[in-house]
């Protein structure tokens, strides 16, 4: 389990899956093409085979280096999973490769060089453009992330190294067979922790020894400013999931009610095409007017939902019906509100806009299951192996 805190509460919860293969770069082969739909499916390992969209892959990596515009079946070609499965469909794959790093995303295919929304510094973002630009040259482009803002060198330095990353694996692949594991993917946790902005962890604490090996080298790797101390919980009399209250907390994040300090409430529930959470005053009995009353709510309502879709992982489309108000004052504050809390997420969040009915929709990248799927298939694989 991945669990991380701030100011004693989880703020973002996952299970670390078995044979996860998001990210992970691979030889594979096409095992069909559909002309129709622009696209094909390529095997990337025994029994194992993604969607391939031609549309958004215009040049396609050969295993023996050649690039090109079109395949066929038989064809060995580089692909990354972009997305992992989800129900009925395929994991999406793709030769737009991506290395992530802390500071900026190499996009191998892709060869525009772009900045984190949240960097509105023009003269900086100006002055380092070609310097990016002289380092990943024709065959890469680069996303400068929020964390590599204002520091040049370190920035700098991680392209010249996620660069090497994607010679050598193109390298590679030339002597390499069908199915060949070229990348794997870094852990759940690494990713977590190198995900949050600088300054914001104070300790890291695991009972797990692979865990801890594993981000104590990372950390090693981490600017000294970027490092938090790391500590190896031992106390078998008191489980570390028990010290933290981890399985309140999954369970806590599994509820379709999430109950507001001052008493209101949100319901939370998904469907197949969006999640849906709708804000109520529930047992607030405050001594403020009605519109206060409202306002407050909803802003704190604002807040929490930020927190939510961050814990369970929410992604897509979110609707969410505040409660009604009558001021137009109150509404600008309330959206303004919103996106300056969802302004903390490091996965890349929007809030469109407010809909004449008063809903407020809001987009969140998908970059893993969430954890309502996480936690279902877990219990899945758990009654299969009971029976």
């Amino acid at each position: 389990m991945t669990a991380l805190f701030s100011e004693k509460q989880a703020i973002e919860l996952g299970l670390e899956e078995e044979n996860a293969s998001l990210g992970n770069i691979y030889i594979g082969k096409v095992n069909r093409v559909v002309k129709n739909l622009n696209s094909a499916f390529v095997d990337y390992g025994p029994g194992r085979t993604g969607y391939y969209s031609l549309t958004d892959n215009p040049v396609i990596l050969y295993a023996d280096g050649r690039r090109a515009n079109t395949v066929k079946t038989g064809d060995e070609i580089i692909v990354q999973v972009a997305k992992e499965a989800v129900r009925t469909k395929d994991p999406v794959l793709t030769s737009n490769l991506n290395f992530t790093g802390r500071y900026g995303v190499l996009t191998a295919g892709k060869t525009m060089i772009g900045f984190s929304s949240k960097i509105g510094d023009k003269v900086w973002k100006d002055e380092m453009k070609p310097k990016l630009e002289a380092l990943t040259g024709e065959d890469a482009g680069l996303i400068v992330r929020t964390n590599g803002y204002g520091r040049e060198e370190e920035l700098l330095r991680e392209v010249s190294s996620l660069m090497d990353a994607y010679r050598q694996i193109l390298n590679t692949a030339r002597y390499r067979t069908c199915y060949t594991l070229l990348s794997a993917s870094e852990p759940e946790y690494v990713k977590t922790i190198r995900n949050c902005p600088a300054g914001t962890l104070e300790e890291i604490i695991t009972d797990e020894p692979d865990v801890y090996e594993k981000l104590s080298g990372y950390l090693k790797q981490c600017e000294p400013e970027q490092r938090c101390p790391i500590r190896f919980y031992e106390d078998p009399q008191l489980p570390m999931a028990k010290l933290y209250s981890l399985e309140a907390a999954m369970e806590q994040a599994s509820q379709k009610r999430v109950w507001l300090k001052s008493g209101g409430y949100l319901i939370i529930e998904y469907t197949e095409a969006m999640t849906v959470i709708d804000v109520n005053t529930g047992k607030y009995a405050g001594k403020k007017n009605q519109d206060d009353t409202i306002r407050m709510t909803n802003i704190e309502a604002a807040k929490e939902i930020s927190r939510q879709l961050r814990l369970r992982n929410l992604s897509g489309i979110i609707m969410v019906d505040f409660i009604d108000m009558k001021r137009q004052e109150d509404k600008e504050l309330l959206m303004e509100s919103l996106r300056e809390f969802v302004r903390l997420d490091p996965v890349k969040t929007n809030v469109v806009d407010m809909t004449p009915l008063n809903l407020v929709e809001i987009t969140r990248k998908k970059e893993k299951k969430p954890l309502w799927e996480q936690l279902a298939q877990t219990a899945e694989k758990t009654n299969i192996k009971r029976g």
